[in-house]
């Protein structure tokens, strides 16, 4: 792989690195600010259960980011 193929990889692989960042901290707000500040009868109900469900979508979405910038940064270090 030639000097600016790798350079482009690593462009793109930043660009991920910051939606992860963006997703990390919608994740957090939804979980600190809205989740937590609920009475706890709202989080056992529906509003608490989208929320949960919200929260954890976000969880898995980065966690697949993280698995993408590991691979990526596999393919360049090869």
């Amino acid at each position: 792989m030639n000097k600016e193929r790798r350079k482009e990889i690593a462009r793109a692989a930043a660009m991920i690195e910051e939606a992860k960042s963006i997703l990390e901290t919608c994740r957090d707000e939804e979980q600190d600010y809205y989740y937590d500040n609920m009475p706890e009868s709202f989080q056992n109900g529906d509003k608490g259960d989208v929320a949960q469900v919200a929260i954890d979508g976000l969880d898995e979405v980065i966690s697949s980011l993280e698995d993408v910038v590991s691979s990526v940064n596999d393919v360049t270090s090869a």
